[in-house]
């Protein structure tokens, strides 16, 4: 018979499991909602772009210049949040970043010049810059608590955010100014970050769970909290984050390449009407939405080497179909497909990179991941100037390829050690 003493040490043991799976639930929330945030109101941004152009009397060529504010404000910062997270820990910077950039949304609709547009999206993407790295690195340290791959999830609030925002930005636009329509983003951004902020903040950084088995195979599954073979050699860990910045490169090139070559090659080369041109993107970012919302259970029952080579193989093949296809639903087929390969690319890269190295291993691979997102639309454009707009859209499928490659070729260099 067991004795009191014991009794209550297994009831004392069970009501502590239930605290601790409690605050897992309410942190994975309180991430979640910062990944909706970033999606929601980058996308509200967006959708008001051409009216601040209009407003700021902008050519072309100067709002393209402007809009480099964003990128080079999120470029600069990335790494540097990095070794904030690590001097302030994850959950702090977090919520500053996540102030900093609903706040900072409200600033470009009081601009009148192109050049003070620029300045202010300095500040916007900086914001943006250092949440994305922030909410990454806290999500890795949930990952390795829960000892689940469940980062797709989060980026699939991202998504849904960005859906969202997008949506609500075309439904308002001919009802309300950019100032008061993103001056009510900055005040429900800035309301959700006071709120799943004050979780944040309350709660400690979770760790690791020993003694349970992961869920995927063990070379593959996500976030192993067991010391790795990069954690014992600094130079080699490095290598690894650097290729899983190369596979997030290839996914976010992609990303880019959709956004904003899509629609014009359905009207300029398959002939769409204006209102089916625009459901390219669409269709594509909603089946990214999908791939991302059933992620984790892809990775638990595949691995994630494994998800990465289906995935940039799926994607690859989408794409040929897409930029190649001779009619307009067989190319939206393939932006389908295109968006369900793509989908868990990004995530799995980030978080394999942040487990082998921390908020630095997210900084380095998101930084090269947003390159990639530069770097897609310019090249793009200057390919289809010299061959055509179909063949440039194919090193979307190369781009995708190599991410497959890359996975295979080292399956074997990121299994923990013992294995």
């Amino acid at each position: 018979m067991p004795t009191p003493n014991k009794t209550r040490t297994a009831i004392l043991g069970a009501r502590r499991s239930v605290t601790a799976d409690r605050d897992l639930a309410r942190l994975r929330a309180a991430i979640t909602a910062f990944f909706f945030l970033d999606g929601f109101v980058f996308a509200g941004w967006v959708a008001r772009i051409p009216a601040i152009k209009d407003q700021t009397s902008a050519s072309e060529g100067a709002l393209g210049l402007a809009l480099l504010g964003v990128s080079a404000g999120g470029t600069a910062t990335m790494m540097a949040t990095g070794r904030l997270c690590r001097r302030f820990g994850n959950h702090p910077t977090t919520v500053a970043a996540g102030v900093l950039f609903a706040g900072s949304v409200a600033l470009p609709p009081l601009t009148h010049s192109a050049l003070a547009l620029g300045l202010v999206l300095l500040v916007f993407g900086t914001g943006f810059g250092a949440l994305n790295v922030a909410m990454n690195s806290a999500a890795v340290d949930l990952i390795a608590a829960l000892r689940r791959p469940v980062m797709p999830g989060f980026h699939a609030a991202f998504s849904l955010g960005g859906m969202a925002g997008a949506g609500l930005g075309g439904l308002i636009a001919d009802h309300l100014s950019p100032t008061r329509h993103l001056s009510l983003l900055a005040v429900f951004g800035l309301l959700l970050a006071a709120a799943a902020g004050r979780t944040l903040i309350s709660l400690p950084v979770p760790a690791p769970r020993d003694g349970a088995e992961p869920a995927a195979e063990s070379e593959n599954a996500a976030a192993v909290p067991e010391p790795s073979p990069g954690a014992e050699r600094p130079g080699r860990a490095r290598w690894l984050v650097a290729v899983f910045g190369l596979i997030a490169l290839c996914t976010a090139y992609g990303e880019g390449a959709m956004a904003d070559w899509a629609a014009l090659h359905l009207h300029q080369d398959l002939d769409a009407s204006a209102g089916l041109a625009a459901a390219g993107y669409s269709v594509f970012a909603l089946m990214m939405a999908v791939g991302r919302l059933t992620g984790t259970a892809l990775l638990e029952r595949l691995g994630q080497t494994r998800a990465l080579i289906a995935g940039g193989t799926t994607a690859a093949a989408g794409m040929l179909l897409g930029s190649l296809a001779p009619t307009v639903w067989l190319a939206l087929l393939g932006f389908a497909v295109t968006g369900l390969g793509l989908a868990n690319l990004f995530p799995v890269a980030i978080a394999r990179a942040g487990a082998l190295t921390g908020p630095g291993g997210v900084a380095a691979a998101s930084t090269l991941g947003y390159g990639g997102m530069l770097l897609g639309p310019p090249t793009i454009g200057f390919l289809a100037d010299w061959y055509s707009l179909p063949i440039a859209l194919t090193t979307v499928a190369a781009l995708a390829a190599v991410a497959a490659v890359v996975a295979y070729g080292t399956r074997n260099a990121v299994r923990p050690a013992g294995t």
